[in-house]
């Protein structure tokens, strides 16, 4: 449709700027209001309206009007004629409201994804990403970010890779993890959250959390303690395994050795896995010769730990996680459980309670309770009771379970 040239004459382009601002609010609009006229708005203003005298250098104007006027003058209305002087008018509040669920769209993403699912201590994180809003405004940086970042947390612990090289082989740039880089920030942030200590402050504390994470440790001092292994093979380390095993004695792998004899076969159909070393003591002490396969993850598994539950767990056998009914015990049984496929052993909230009712104080708090996703109900019921109760305080049902593993009689429970 054509437009008279006089429409566009730039006298006028204050009234038509303004209407396509509200306009494009997406709110209806019934009137606008024009300020700081000059003389020649005003004369051009009071031609368009058929005023016989200059109007105010403030003036409000009704759409109305204006869509009479416009009618006889263009044979259209005022949101048209706007629109062909000025371009095409948007919706704001619909963008907003657009851009509103595409950001919820995103946390919601990052809250359900199978790493946090899995791990629901790492929520702490998630509402902190979201505090910190959108990287350089764009959901689409952001959303690629992150999955750099979860990325990156699927992969850990690490073998005592440098860290140059686990970035390559995780993101496929040996950079992609220096420090400064917003990746390697936000997954160590991701991993002080996990752990329940604050983000690194320096440079030493970035090693340490890389360190612990399975980054550029020592292959030699990261070790792992096990019990009753007993795998097929003639390597060293089988061979090794075995003569402690049959001498009723626990042992120490570490992890340069698991590099060096990855997947050990034949051990048997169940491994179990506590988090306290004295279980461990007190089977061997108890069954001797005759211990089942165990491997402690001394709270926070190390890589040497991951890598051996790993590597069992692909030969075939079942993991079964025993730890402390606390907060942390919690993070750490939703992490082996996540990290290595095991399933949990005497982990349940009926068994919290019989060992909460058997239990004698005084008593620890439970300290920050996560998500238990294996059983929903048990982190409500150590959250309502604030009552922790460690591992060794079961440890006669556990090791009545080990016992008959040893013995080959029925199924223990799980």
């Amino acid at each position: 449709m054509a437009i008279p040239d006089r429409l566009r004459s730039s006298d006028l382009l204050p009234l038509w700027k303004e209407l396509h601002r509200r306009f494009s609010s997406g709110a209806a609009v019934s009137r606008v209001t024009l300020s700081g006229l000059g003389e020649h708005h005003r004369a051009a203003l009071a031609d368009l309206l058929g005023m016989d005298r200059y109007p105010p250098s403030t003036l409000t104007i009704a759409v109305a009007r204006l869509d009479t006027v416009l009618g006889e003058a263009a044979g259209c209305d005022t949101r048209t004629v706007t629109e062909a002087v000025i371009g095409p008018i948007g919706d704001r509040a619909a963008e907003r409201r657009d851009r509103e669920r595409e950001r919820a769209a995103l946390w919601t993403w990052l809250a359900g994804h199978p790493v946090v699912a899995a791990e629901p201590a790492l929520l702490d994180w998630v509402a902190d990403v979201r505090r910190r809003g959108l990287v350089a405004g764009s959901l689409e940086d952001t959303r690629s970010m992150l999955e750099q970042v979860l990325s990156v947390l699927v992969a850990l612990p690490a073998d005592g890779r440098p860290l140059a090289a686990f970035a390559n082989d995780a993101l496929g740039d040996p950079h992609a993890l220096d420090a400064g880089r917003r990746v390697s920030a936000t997954v160590l942030k991701a991993l002080a959250c996990l752990y329940g200590i604050d983000p690194p402050g320096d440079a030493s504390e970035r090693r340490a959390l890389w360190e612990r994470a399975g980054v550029a440790c020592d292959s030699l001092s990261t070790t792992v303690l096990v019990a009753g292994l007993r795998p097929s093979g003639s390597g060293p380390l089988a061979r090794s395994l075995n003569l402690w095993a049959d001498a009723g004695q626990a042992s120490v792998v570490t992890l340069a050795q698991l590099v060096e004899a990855p997947g050990l076969e034949g051990v048997g159909s169940s491994v179990w896995v506590t988090e306290n070393p004295t279980i461990v003591a007190l089977a061997v002490q108890r069954l001797g010769e005759r211990c089942p396969p165990m491997v402690c993850s001394s709270g926070w598994p190390n890589s040497a730990a991951v890598s051996l539950l790993r590597g069992l767990a692909a030969s075939g056998c079942v993991l079964r996680y025993h730890g402390d009914f606390d907060g942390e015990g919690l993070r750490i049984a939703a992490y082996v459980m996540a990290r290595t496929g095991a399933l949990p052993w005497r982990m349940s909230v009926a068994d919290y309670q019989a060992a909460l009712a058997d239990a004698s104080g005084p008593f620890s708090p439970a300290g920050r309770v996560s998500d238990s996703p294996w059983d929903t109900e048990l982190a409500l019921s150590l959250g309502t009771h604030d009552v922790a109760i460690a591992e060794e305080a079961m440890a006669e049902c556990l090791l009545d379970d080990l016992e008959r593993a040893a013995g080959n009689v029925g199924n223990p429970a799980a």
